[in-house]
């Protein structure tokens, strides 16, 4: 499904292969797939990559992150993140979703160039990593270099409406030569103003909602156990498209 009559992208970050199902059902003009939203997201499975690839038309954006924590990456998660990025490729996924820093909070270039080299001929956008930067000026003109196609940012914020202005400033950065895609924080209400605050032309969200867990039986002893989980909402990627359509 394409953006609206204003070319606007709707990413939903969907969490499972329902998720991803869910997104498509809804509007979305693709999806970053992942696991693990509640920690900041990390690789899915091969089994939710392969099932995903296979069912939906939308694009599939892979989320390339081996463990939740910080993005200081030693050689064995380097190597992890190629397997990861060549099951992509094999399985036909149109882009990946990468980043990793250094101690002191640069772009591991080294590193950022072996997965970009890795991911030839698919999409490729630089995670929220960016927002952990020292220094987001330098950091969003090495992104460039990488030949990265886009950069996901709140703005160095807890989400992307506190931070506005700073998006805005990286969209006038960026000039053009890849794009800024806002997320967090997200809703259908809010995002309208966020892209006339900042002149985004793609957003990302997780449109997502409480699914009750169907079990008739839950041991009380096991307190520690969430049966309930997060899903993408159909109805709220809907919502989201029409506060774009209505632009």
């Amino acid at each position: 499904m394409s953006g609206s009559s204003r070319g606007l992208v709707l990413e939903i970050a969907a969490n499972s292969h329902l998720s991803a199902l869910a997104a498509q059902a809804g509007g979305a003009d693709r999806i970053e797939l992942c696991e693990n939203l509640g920690e900041g997201g990390t690789t899915p499975s091969y089994g939710t990559l392969a099932m995903t690839r296979e069912r939906l038309s939308i694009p599939i954006f892979v989320l390339i992150r081996p463990r939740a924590g910080d993005f200081l990456y030693d050689a064995r998660e380097a190597e992890v993140m190629l397997h990861d990025i060549a099951a992509c490729r094999q399985l036909g996924c149109d882009g990946v979703v990468i980043g990793a820093l250094t101690p002191v909070g640069d772009i591991d270039l080294p590193l950022c160039r072996e997965l970009v080299a890795a991911a030839s001929g698919m999409q490729v956008t630089f995670h929220r990593a960016f927002d952990a930067v020292r220094d987001p000026v330098q950091a969003l003109e090495s992104i460039v270099a990488l030949g990265c196609h886009r950069v996901l940012t709140s703005g160095g914020e807890a989400d992307a409406v506190q931070g506005a202005a700073a998006i805005a400033s990286h969209v006038r950065q960026a000039a053009g030569r890849l794009s800024i895609l806002a997320g967090a924080g997200l809703t259908p209400a809010n995002v309208a103003g966020l892209i006339d605050a900042t002149g985004v032309t793609e957003v990302h969200a997780s449109a997502k909602a409480r699914r009750v867990s169907a079990m008739a039986f839950s041991n009380p002893a096991l307190t520690g156990l969430e049966y309930d989980r997060q899903e993408t909402d159909p109805a709220i990627v809907a919502a989201f498209r029409q506060a774009l359509a209505r632009r």
